[in-house]
Order: structure tokens, then sequence, then C-alpha cells
């Protein structure tokens, strides 16, 4: 499939198809508190698809101001799509059905004690959004084209690891890993249906606590 990936039915049952054919990995998470975000699916402006990233409210307590996707902490009882629908609608005011989740990415196991796990999320053309000053300073859509870009992503090292630290460019930005990772896995799974693992990629020590 190339560009412009218009959002339609036929890029719906692309997506599909890849993530259902993706033998996605669930991780032990032992000591570690267990998270989920979710790859929700839109169309931009132009009508083509795009993913929900947002900017994290500047006064929030922990990675204030950084580049995330919806998501966060499960509650007692919850599933990783349970979390992920409901952090959604809290977050940019998104409500998706259970039933437009697609399926999951691999967990990937953050520095600051995290596992995380992707829910991939059919939201359609009509995404209602409204986003919570709480939470959340600004709604951006990825495109998938942006997704695309031939500069991107970057990898680096750093000497506080033996593992390669991933980064996106997005709009003018970098959005770092685990963020980064996530959306890389998307864009390499849902997109073009390669079964690529993330988990080996490190994040930038600033991300560590």
């Amino acid at each position: 499939m190339t560009a412009p990936y218009n959002l339609n039915e036929v890029l719906r049952d692309h997506v599909t198809r890849h993530v259902t054919e993706f033998p996605s990995r669930n991780q032990s998470g032992e000591g570690l508190k267990h998270a989920a975000v979710a790859l929700a699916i839109v169309a931009n402006e132009a009508g083509e698809g795009a993913i929900l990233l947002t900017r994290r409210a500047p006064r929030m307590n922990a990675h204030a101001g950084q580049w995330a996707l919806p998501g966060g902490r499960l509650d007692k009882g919850e599933t990783p799509i349970d979390a992920a629908l409901r952090e959604m609608h809290e977050e940019v005011g998104l409500d998706v059905a259970p039933g437009h989740v697609i399926g999951m990415l691999d967990d990937y196991p953050t520095r600051s004690g995290y596992l995380i796990t992707p829910v991939v999320v059919w939201a359609g053309l009509n995404a209602k959004l409204s986003p919570n000053p709480a939470e959340v300073a600004s709604i951006h859509h990825v495109s998938f084209s942006e997704l695309n870009r031939p500069d991107s992503p970057v990898f680096f090292n750093i000497p506080e690891s033996e593992r390669p630290v991933i980064r996106l460019l997005v709009e003018d930005s970098f959005v770092h890993a685990p963020t980064a990772a996530v959306m890389y896995q998307f864009r390499e799974v849902c997109i073009h249906g390669r079964h690529t693992r993330v988990d080996h990629f490190e994040q930038p020590v600033f991300a560590w606590k």
C-alpha cells in the first residue's frame, strides 16, 4: 500500500490483516507496573489515516510536557484493552467500543518501571476529541505518511547502555522511546506487515525516572 493512506475500509482491512498475522509477544512483567497505550487510528484533516499523539500537560508529576500515546496504568481487574480504552476516553475524550479494537503489539518494558501493552484501535473518520487539560496539553494527528518519513527513525548510542536508543521525527520535534518504539512497531507491523521487534531499543536517560 502506498501513500496517501486514505482512511477507509480498505485501510482497515489492510491494518487488521497485518495485526492478525503478527505473533505479538507478552512478557511476565515481574516487578513492573502494567500499563496500556492506545494506538488510535483516526483521520487527519486531509482524510489520511493517522494515529493520535499527545503532549502531556506541563504540571504532571511524571514526564511532564513529553510526547505520549493515550494510556496509563491498569486498574485492578482491568485488561490492557479495558485500560487503553478508558485512558483514551479520559485523556482525549474519545469513546470507542471494544469491538473497534484490532489487536495488540508487543509488550515493552520501560526503564521507569512499567510494562506497556500497545492496543491498536480503529476510531474511524468522525473521531470527536476533547483533551483533558489536567493530563493533555495538545493532541496531534501523526499521519501514516509522517510515520514513513525517510529521515526517521534515528538510532544513536549512549554511554549508559549497550542498546541503541530510538527516536522518531514528528513534525519538527523528536519523539523518544518508549513512545517512539511503540510507534515504530506500529509502522512496521500495521502499515508494512513486517514482523519487527522493538523491546531491545533503549530509552534516553531522562526517561529512566
